[in-house]
């Protein structure tokens, strides 16, 4: 299985491209590239940067990549990769692929950003891997226009915000599997063999 990570030049990709490597049968390669990062198996979309350079980055394939899930690649998204996958952002400009409906906005709480360990409430993700405790590194959450697509929540202080989404093979996720331990690995695994083509 071909899995591409697009890199939007924002950050070490290692930790991510070792943890998605542990899967059995698992080729990683990085494109930076938006249009060719769509020859794959399972688009990857990593959790380090700021939405409007990314989203720049992104613009030249943006309405391959939207129009790639919509048939059905599938794509998981990290942290700013799922804030990606939504329309806009309050942290820049820049347009989102709009596979999921709603806006990112800054978190309402006292201690931004917020990092470190929390819980996963409802998560009805993926069926292989209950989430429960992970790692939380971020400033801006997505809220999403329709509820039915989050399949986890979260809360930081007061604020309650999706911990991940999902529509078909897409799955967005506002934590980091690559730094959530053994419960991230198992996350990683689980979502692969169960979008596997």
């Amino acid at each position: 299985m071909r899995v591409t990570l697009f890199d939007y030049g924002a950050g070490n990709l290692h930790s991510l491209a070792k943890a998605l490597a542990t899967a059995d049968g698992v080729e990683v390669r990085v494109q930076e590239d938006p249009v060719r990062a769509l020859d794959t198996d399972v688009l990857v979309l990593p959790g380090v940067g700021a939405f409007g350079a990314s989203a720049a980055r992104l613009e030249p394939g943006r309405q391959a990549m939207r129009e790639a899930l919509e048939r059905g690649l599938p794509c998981l998204g990290i942290c700013l990769g799922m804030q990606l996958l939504f329309d806009g952002s309050d942290e820049g400009g820049g347009r989102g692929l709009g596979f999921f409906s709603g806006q990112v906005t800054r978190l309402t709480a006292r201690r931004v950003p917020q990092i470190g360990w929390n819980s996963v409430e409802e998560d009805r993700t993926l069926t292989g891997a209950k989430l429960d405790s992970v790692y939380y590194a971020h400033s801006f959450v997505c809220r999403a226009t329709d509820a039915s697509v989050v399949t986890g929540w979260t809360t930081h202080e007061s604020d309650r915000f999706p911990a991940a989404v999902r529509r078909g093979k897409v799955v967005g996720v506002q934590f980091h599997p690559e730094k959530s331990s053994e419960a991230g690995v198992r996350f990683v695994r689980a979502f692969l063999k169960e979008v596997a083509p």
